[in-house]
């Protein structure tokens, strides 16, 4: 009997794959706590990642910086979307990096929601950030997932200057479906050109390497085919990690889920990813862009030497 590549849901049905244990352990209740008491913003909490407490289990948190107000409105995320104003708290910057000091992690995501709301897309709060983090936790790798900053090559160098060592911008999906499920102003080629610019600037502009990552959604009604493509694509213009997982619809409003990709399947994408040269490749059902990034990184590093 052939292996299914989807699992044709009825009624909005997922899956037995699909479901995980309630999070728990002692790192995850102690992270938890100091976060809410901290009043830190995680995207794991916000987009109730299923992965949160394996990740934060192993030392890794991800972070959300510039408020919670996205400028764009992609069909898939369940963010706020409107003007923010050009509201930025500048004390920000510190007090993220004050309190990741009292957490007890390896390895940092800090991400923003898009700002075309200001000047250089927030770019130059996200570098202060990063910058603080590292001057106040010199031990803790830090990995900045970053907006698009409308291509601004000066944003991208501000960001690249600020001394993360992984920097990610996501293409979620194949070429056909970016007018479908992304904000329209976002595009395949422009998320390409982020991601060659980072490789190009930061040749230029520092002495360590800098390693870049992205991620796709699948069950969006691609085909094998085309995610063939983008990984071409991807490691066309340097992309050192892949990472790719199941879109799950967060409300009625949003895109349905055409399709529940199986596990099988998704062994297929991450064998085909490797064959493609991915330093690394994250690939399940349940795997989002920040899943266990820390590990990965790390591990890349000591294939490597």
């Amino acid at each position: 009997m052939p292996i299914p590549t989807a699992y044709k849901s009825r009624a909005g049905r997922k899956p037995g794959w699909l479901k995980v244990r309630a999070p728990g352990g002692g790192q995850y209740a102690y992270l938890k706590n100091l976060l809410r008491g901290l009043h830190l913003h995680t995207v794991c909490e916000e987009a109730s990642c299923p992965n949160l407490g394996e990740c934060w289990g192993g030392g890794t948190a991800t972070i959300m910086i510039l408020g919670d107000t996205c400028t764009r409105a992609c069909r898939f995320c369940d963010v706020n979307s409107g003007n923010p104003g050009g509201l930025v708290d500048g004390d920000e910057p510190k007090n993220v990096a004050d309190s990741l000091a009292r957490l007890d992690l390896n390895y940092v995501v800090i991400t923003s929601v898009d700002r075309d709301d200001l000047p250089d897309g927030g770019a130059s709060h996200f570098a202060l950030t990063v910058r603080e983090i590292k001057q106040r936790c010199p031990g803790l790798y830090v990995e900045a997932l970053i907006p698009d900053f409308q291509g601004s090559r000066e944003a991208l160098k501000a960001v690249i200057d600020a001394g993360p060592q992984v920097i990610s911008h996501n293409q979620e999906t194949v070429r056909r479906l970016t007018r479908t499920v992304r904000d329209r102003r976002a595009s395949y080629e422009l998320t390409l050109r982020v991601l060659a610019e980072l490789k190009k600037l930061a040749q230029q502009i520092r002495s360590e390497p800098l390693w870049t990552k992205s991620s796709l959604m699948v069950g969006l009604g691609e085909t094998e085919e085309e995610i063939a493509e983008a990984m071409e694509d991807l490691r066309g213009v340097g992309v050192d990690f892949l990472t790719i997982g199941q879109y799950l619809s967060p409300s009625a409003r949003h895109l349905p889920v055409h399709e529940y990709i199986t596990s099988e399947q998704f062994e297929t994408y991450r064998l085909m990813g490797e064959s493609k040269g991915f330093n690394y490749v994250a690939s399940g059902p349940l795997v989002r862009s920040s899943y266990r990034a820390g590990e990965f990184f790390m591990e890349s590093i000591i294939k490597g030497s």
